[in-house]
């Protein structure tokens, strides 16, 4: 690990697939879904119950310079109290499809395409789009994207956020491409039964393929509970990582305290 790339991420966990971010001076939200729970989204094919509500008020969050947003299309990843979190971001990077929706300031990603954003420690965040698949071939659910956050003059000690997607080879090639330190998986095996059984985010067997691609990353797990969709626990993903013998790699982020994690020395998780 070089001292070229993100030495520095400062996480808050506000629940379900929202976490704030904090890298260079930039403050960066990830899929804000603020409403309380109990919450139900009915559209004419199926239904969301959200059981959890978030760990912090929109009010209390302050500045967002960005929002990464995966995609705007479903109400686990985008709900109402999210779009009004929306109203107050400097920038969204989002999908071109969400982009085109959503209106300024929403800038749609291709996948690796990129922006440049000027950082509060003078120097640049590189945001990256990355393939994502929200479910099986032939039956994934809309257009997604997942992140890598790197500097522009190193592909090392990035970070990585999955978005709702499934493993496939578009994973494995993000991983090729970027030395990833951190990778937030958005995991809990979803499915709804109205559109298939099919799962539409990372099991936690596919959890570990992708641990095993990003050898050297430590994997946060974000967006495996909060809403009645998801088939797989905290425990379940625990046990399995156990027991392939990756539970070192786990790094799991509790509800809300800010966790300062240092990416330019080795990870305890991995001494």
């Amino acid at each position: 690990m070089t001292a070229t790339g993100i030495n520095r991420l400062k996480l808050t966990y506000i629940g379900g697939p929202t976490a704030l971010l904090e890298v260079g001076g930039l403050r960066l939200l990830t899929d804000p879904a603020f409403d309380p729970a109990g919450e139900e989204y009915c559209t004419d094919a199926y239904s969301l119950r959200k059981t959890a509500g978030p760990a912090l008020d929109p009010a209390s969050l302050g500045r967002i310079d960005v929002v990464l947003l995966s995609h705007d299309h479903h109400f686990d990843n985008l709900d109402h109290m999210g779009r009004i979190v929306l109203k107050g971001a400097r920038t969204i990077l989002t999908t071109k499809e969400g982009a085109g929706r959503l209106g300024a300031p929403a800038v749609g990603l291709s996948p690796w395409q990129s922006v440049d954003l000027p950082s509060g420690d003078g120097r640049v965040l590189r945001v990256t789009g990355t393939p994502a698949r929200h479910g099986p071939v032939g039956g994934d659910r809309g257009p997604v994207t997942g992140f890598v956050l790197s500097r522009p003059e190193s592909a090392e000690g990035a970070i990585y956020i999955s978005g709702d997607t499934v493993w496939y080879e578009g994973i494995a090639e993000v991983s090729r491409r970027f030395a990833v330190w951190i990778a937030i998986l958005f995991m809990g095996a979803a499915r709804v039964p109205e559109v298939g059984q099919a799962h539409l985010t990372f099991t936690a067997q596919e959890g570990i393929e992708a641990a095993r691609a990003f050898s050297d990353a430590a994997i946060i797990p974000l967006h495996y509970d909060g809403w009645a969709h998801f088939t797989e626990s905290r425990r379940q993903i625990t046990d399995a990582f156990d027991s392939a013998g990756l539970g070192y790699r786990l790094q799991w982020i509790e509800y809300n305290p800010a966790t300062l994690m240092r990416l330019d020395e080795p990870s305890p998780l991995l001494q």
